[in-house]
């Protein structure tokens, strides 16, 4: 469900943003804010799933998903639409930072590798579905129904997770941190907001204002965390060689990563003249063969451990970047399908193997914490790079014009569309850094040896 609102909602933007009258500057937030609020939730209501139990916070995460998509299809304005995107990503927040935990109580080391592997899997399917089903709804039907679709599948999800889950885990008591929180909550608001600010107009007074405050708050969050007796973000468990690795690899993979999605759908759709629904269907063949490389992946996790998949994922991806980079306004479509299907199956290798190594690093009190933080981590990037990648996108064109290849309004010819076509190219290639950076950081993990011989004797 999580993933198929991920993908959904892109194809279904210029709807919303036509009959809802949302500005066209403001149109990002309705994915922006559902990221947000995860990021900012997800170590918190990790601790509630230890605290609580995690299966019970798991099937709470599909109520409130429900709740959300169903007043989500129900908004009548921009204001509303994106407070109720808020409440389905508390309810997102909630599956994804326990879901992680769920499966390290449920399988044993040696397993989870594979866990992992049918979780990414699911995510893949997800993925595809939101593609098809969002294209369909939109053109033919109406956009509301991309929400209306989760309230009975999300009835069934609960109905499914009360039948087959029970809670294995011990109950921990932990403490929250609405402080820290707050503070990073405000800092990242603050860069964001400067940042798609910056997308569609100039640098003012207001913008600089956001941006200094917005550092500010990161830098008090630092502070807080280092004080605090229950801290959002542990410092302590960067002392761990293999967590510390893990959760910076996740971080630059999405930052990297995540902005490639919309990069490549404003190529189609604007240089290329594709709709909305054709461009989203040559990501199809990537996703469908990744489904069946995920499950490949989770097994050779738990045969060879987690850097060799993670790091060869991340090669792949590092090389699918650069392919992207190369793009003209005349290369042939199938091209950028197999530069596609190489960078979904990096992604595939990646996921398992790195949620693997997380959590065979954390210890068994600290599963919420760990899921928690590796949702973090990953979303942080996930959203500063769909706001770097409007930023840069708009550096080539009008900012007006690049928000409305966005969201599949319109479409650039001639110099505009060969002037757009190299603007891009700067983005993929910033992301190659990222990708390199996250591919280093899985290579040189340590703890390798230590986590061998605890499997062993597990």
């Amino acid at each position: 469900m999580t993933a198929v609102d991920t993908t959904i909602v892109v194809l279904a933007l210029p709807e919303i943003q036509r009959s809802l009258h949302v500005a066209l500057a403001d149109v990002v937030w309705v994915i922006i804010s559902f990221l947000l609020v995860i990021t900012l939730l997800a170590t918190q209501v990790g601790r509630l799933g230890d605290m609580f139990g995690r299966v019970r916070m798991y099937e709470a995460g599909f109520g409130v998903f429900v709740l959300g998509s169903l007043l989500c299809a129900l908004s009548w304005n921009e204001a509303s639409i994106i407070i109720f995107r808020i409440v389905q990503g508390i309810g997102g927040a909630l599956i994804m930072a326990n879901s992680g935990a769920v499966i390290a109580d449920l399988y044993p080391r040696e397993q989870r590798g594979r866990a992992y592997g049918y979780t990414s899997l699911g995510w893949t399917i997800g993925a595809v579905l939101g593609v098809v089903l969002g294209g369909l709804i939109v053109t033919y039907v109406s956009w509301r129904w991309i929400f209306w679709i989760n309230v009975p599948t999300g009835a069934a999800a609960i109905a499914l997770a009360l039948r087959v889950l029970r809670d294995k885990g011990e109950r921990v008591r932990q403490r929250l941190d609405p402080l820290g929180m707050a503070a990073l909550g405000l800092g990242l608001f603050g860069v964001l907001w400067a940042i798609t600010k910056l997308a569609n107009g100039p640098f003012d007074a207001s913008t600089a204002g956001y941006l200094i405050g917005g550092v500010v708050f990161i830098g008090a969050f630092v502070v807080i965390e280092s004080r605090v007796p229950a801290p959002m973000v542990p410092l302590r468990i960067f002392k761990v060689p293999t967590m510390a690795a893990s959760l910076c690899a996740s971080l630059f993979q999405g930052l990297a990563s995540f902005a490639v999605l919309f990069l490549l759908l404003m190529y189609l759709q604007g240089p290329r003249g594709l709709s909305p629904i054709h461009a989203s269907l040559l990501l199809l063949p990537g996703y469908l063969i990744a489904a069946a490389a995920a499950l490949y992946a989770g097994r050779l996790t738990d045969k060879r451990g987690p850097v060799l998949p993670a790091t060869l994922g991340l090669a792949l991806q590092s090389v699918a970047l650069l392919l992207y980079a190369q793009l003209t306004n005349g290369t042939p479509l199938w091209v950028i399908v197999c530069i596609g299907v190489v960078n979904a199956v990096g992604a595939s290798l990646f996921f398992p193997a790195n949620s693997s190594a997380i959590m065979k690093a954390a210890p068994p009190d600290m599963f919420g914490i760990a899921s928690g933080m590796m949702r973090t981590f990953s979303n942080v990037g996930m959203v500063f790079s769909f706001a770097v990648a409007i930023l840069v996108a708009s550096r080539s064109i009008s900012r007006q014009l690049a928000f409305a290849i966005f969201v599949g309004t319109t479409s650039l010819h001639g110099a505009l569309a060969s002037a757009f076509t190299s603007g891009l190219h700067a983005a993929f290639y910033e992301s190659v850094g990222f990708m390199a950076l996250a591919a280093i950081l899985s290579a040189f993990r340590g703890g390798t040896k230590k986590k061998k011989a605890t499997t062993s004797r597990s």
